[in-house]
């Protein structure tokens, strides 16, 4: 039914779970894996004349946010591999997160984005989270949305076992 899916993490406890169900889903259909970081676009200090010595250049944030991004991608990315599925990872830059998903989505033509019904912001979110909720209100591709019941620290393993 679906050949490639878009795994959206943010690096969070919670999106490395909801990762690893999109991983188990995309296994269970036989389908292909790209795994997006979205990291925010390099700010210039605009507080000051003069930008401050220990203020990163742009090339220090992108290299820096790229090894975050492949950091937290990897684990997700070796689950995938583990099963002998065909993943990728990519980080992406953009500060309007939710349609850089939709973009990169379209632009590598997958056919479905899974991602948490909850990111970073975290658990106090009574409704959607809003990276979430714009995904689903701008794109016409199919969107699964992954909710945890508890706290990842919370989650039962396969065998039943609490994690510590």
């Amino acid at each position: 039914m679906y050949r490639k899916i878009l795994i959206t993490s943010d690096g969070s406890s919670v999106s490395q779970h909801t990762a690893c169900a999109g991983v188990e889903f995309a296994r269970q259909m036989g389908a292909e894996v790209l795994v997006l970081f979205v990291a925010p676009e390099y700010q210039y200090p605009v507080y000051v004349e003069i930008i401050p010595p220990s203020y990163p250049s742009e090339d220090e944030y992108v290299a820096q946010m790229k090894r975050i991004g492949a950091e937290n991608l990897k684990p997700i990315l070796d689950a995938a591999r583990a099963h002998g599925m065909v993943a990728t990872g990519t980080t992406a830059f953009s500060d309007a997160t939710a349609l850089k998903i939709i973009d990169v989505a379209d632009e590598q033509r997958c056919d479905l984005i899974f991602m948490g019904s909850h990111g970073r912001s975290g658990w106090g979110q009574l409704l959607l989270g809003s990276v979430t909720n714009k995904v689903l209100s701008h794109t016409l591709k199919p969107v699964l949305v992954h909710r945890l019941i508890g706290e990842p620290a919370a989650q039962g393993t396969r065998d039943g076992t609490r994690e510590a």
